[in-house]
């Protein structure tokens, strides 16, 4: 099979049924990465699952191209990328400012933030994707799916029934997901299997806890992350349950039964100690990124001026005319200014809302290229799943309240909870063209090695960009109103247990903290010291060895709940076992590709069907819905849980095997 796909007699790319299915396409993996974000902190990129859906799908039509296919996965990757958006948005919700998400404001932060992120990262094709050697290890993945899976002349038996294994892989895994999903809402299996206890007198008599959730979703999110990052994450749950929740339960005599007092401990302690380690490995990363990113740009750009200047550029040279790319950066800008402008409107900050329009807008503009050009590389170098763009809102946030706090001071605005509202708002819109920045330039890298035409797949991604949007604020909206945030207000319905949320958690914390001067740095100052610790243990096994412990996965493992990482920690070993027994077979491979279609089955499946859920609680005003038993019998239902989790892993790997063997 040769490298370049083969060419028609007709270039069928920019269609409007690409088009069409992308959107579809992205809806459902962005509603999928809103509900996974706001439960576990994670997101998962859906450009390999969103090519192989898409190339199924198009089969149907014999004129269906390589190009078409690579159209459907940018609209439905970069859609699903704006999902990470949630990282920032919920703030405004748990700092007291909305009830719910507006549309058309929380749309417009998103759209407008999003569609600069596109034309922010144009510029940087060249310079990140054409003349680079970084390996964007997603970005070629998913080229080598579309070249494999498309229709074309030089394409095998084999890559068309791959194919369809793909597509009915990832149907499985969603329905086995889904029905997992649906017996623990209707209490036949408790959603965790954990317990809690006190340590021996002998011990410390401290509090704490252990188990894990009955999620495939988790799972499936595990198998994706890998085992190197799996372990970090075990590593830092070991240092929150296993030293920190008993150790200080023991050192306070914590009163209470094992589960009050280790709950309450890890999350008015524990966790801020999680949020100062977190910043310090955001920072780090980084930091380590600043060197590579400016040899990178300084040797692409100076190879891009020494090139002679065509008069004609080759297709697959062409972007957005810069011109078209200026016009629509100012449209944008300008949207944005309107939002932040209506935004002060009936706050004390309406006597200040020209300064604090045009320093927000500056703070766009400058710290957006920035973010665009640091997640482009960032993508580019480590993959887009991998990169810690998280850390870029915990810095945007900082750096926007501290602007915040030097405003106040010097034109004499009032504290007021707007303050702290103004600066998130505008953290939003940052994060927003970080998180398209991130997967956009992946993307393009996915097309450069199909050549397919830049400035159509540039359209593709505003259209993706726009297609996330429409649904993200339903979405928040709905799991809002079933299970409200940590931190914010009440769930309508009573009884409900909120979502996480870690990442807007932190980042509202962070905010209030920082404008109310009330954060309790004792703890956060022990996580910083913790979190340099970490990095200092890692360079040092990077240096000894080929092992490395990955510092924000680390962070992430003290900061998240147990239950969770715990899951996400089985996934990562159960990824790696099952590539291990397919690694040595013919048909390897396959097998691996497969492997990754079944985890993000398993993701959208579940992912859905919460969100499904959240409608029908919403609807219904009922906490459990779907409930055919009544509370109690926690132990029947935990042994029954854990035991169906164990057996729909087995099965569906070992389903999976014997599909990759057979293609």
């Amino acid at each position: 099979m040769t490298d370049t796909p083969a060419r028609p007699a007709k270039r069928l790319e920019l269609t409007l049924r690409a088009l069409v299915l992308g959107s579809l396409l992205a809806l459902v993996f962005t509603a999928a990465n809103v509900y996974l974000g706001l439960r576990v902190g994670l997101t998962f990129a859906s450009a390999i699952p969103a090519a192989v859906i898409s190339m199924a799908v198009l089969r149907a039509f014999r004129s269906s191209t390589i190009w078409e296919n690579m159209t459907v996965q940018t609209v439905a990757s970069v859609g699903g990328a704006m999902g990470a958006i949630i990282f920032v948005l919920p703030t405004l919700v748990m700092v007291g400012w909305w009830t719910s998400f507006p549309f058309w404001t929380s749309f417009m932060i998103c759209a407008f933030g999003g569609v600069l992120g596109v034309t922010l990262s144009i510029p940087l094709r060249r310079a990140l994707v054409v003349n680079t050697d970084l390996p964007y290890p997603e970005g070629v993945a998913a080229a080598e799916v579309l070249k494999v899976g498309s229709r074309g002349e030089d394409q095998t038996e084999a890559a068309v029934r791959e194919n369809k294994a793909g597509l009915i892989t990832v149907i499985v895994g969603a329905v086995v997901s889904t029905a997992l999903a649906f017996l623990a809402s209707a209490r036949v299996f408790t959603a965790e299997a954990v317990t809690y206890f006190r340590l021996p007198t002998s011990l410390g008599g401290g509090a704490t806890g252990m188990g894990g959730g009955v999620s495939l979703a988790l799972l499936g999110a595990g198998h994706l992350i890998g085992m190197a990052v799996g372990l970090s994450m075990l590593a830092g749950l070991v240092i929150a349950w296993g030293v920190a929740v008993p150790l200080l339960t023991a050192m306070q005599n914590t009163p209470g039964a094992a589960e009050a007092a280790a709950m309450d401990v890890w999350l008015n302690q524990v966790r801020f100690i999680g949020a100062g380690a977190i910043g310090v490995a955001a920072l780090w990363t980084l930091t380590k990124l600043v060197r590579p990113l400016v040899a990178g740009l300084t040797a692409a750009l100076a190879a891009q001026a020494k090139r002679a200047t065509a008069q004609t550029l080759d297709r697959v040279e062409q972007d957005i005319p810069i011109g078209l790319v200026g016009l629509t950066s100012l449209a944008a800008v300008a949207a944005i200014g309107v939002l932040l402008w209506s935004f002060t409107a009936g706050t004390p900050l309406a006597p200040h809302a020209p300064m604090l329009v045009v320093g927000g807008l500056l703070y766009v503009i400058v710290i957006g290229f920035v973010v665009a050009s640091v997640c482009g590389y960032m993508a580019g170098l480590i993959g887009s799943s991998n990169s810690p763009v998280s850390g870029v809102g915990i810095l945007a946030v900082i750096v926007a309240t501290l602007m915040m706090v030097a405003a106040m001071r010097l034109a004499n605005i009032p504290a007021d909870p707007s303050v702290i509202a103004y600066a998130l708002l505008v953290t939003a819109v940052v994060f927003a063209i970080a998180v398209i920045a991130n997967d956009n330039l992946q993307d393009l890298k996915t097309g450069q090695l199909v050549e397919a035409t830049p400035w159509r797949q540039q359209l593709a991604l505003i259209v993706g960009v726009v297609a996330g949007s429409l649904v993200i604020p339903p979405i928040l909206d709905l799991l809002n109103g079933a299970y409200g945030f940590v931190g914010g207000p009440a769930a309508t319905v009573v009884g409900a247990q909120p979502l996480p949320a870690p990442q807007a958690t932190l980042i509202a914390s962070l905010a209030r903290g920082v404008i109310d001067g009330d954060l309790p740095w004792n703890f956060i100052i022990i996580g910083i010291a913790l979190g340099a610790a970490i990095i200092v243990i890692d360079e040092i096994l990077g240096a000894r060895t080929r092992a490395r412990l990955h510092p924000l996965a680390v962070t992430l493992g003290i900061y998240l709940p147990f239950s969770v990482v715990s899951t996400v920690v089985v996934g990562a070993v159960a990824g790696r076992i099952y590539n291990g027994m397919v690694a040595s077979s013919p048909y390897a491979a396959v097998a691996r590709r497969l492997g990754v279609l079944l985890a993000s089955g398993l993701i959208v499946g579940e992912s859905l069907f919460g969100v499904f859920t959240a409608a029908v609680i919403v609807s219904t005003r009922d906490s459990a819905p779907f409930a055919l038993l009544p509370e109690g019998s926690a132990w029947p239902a935990m042994a029954a849980g854990t035991a169906a989790f164990v057996l729909a892993v087995i099965g569906l790997y070992a389903w999976t095997r014997r599909r990759a063997a057979r293609v």
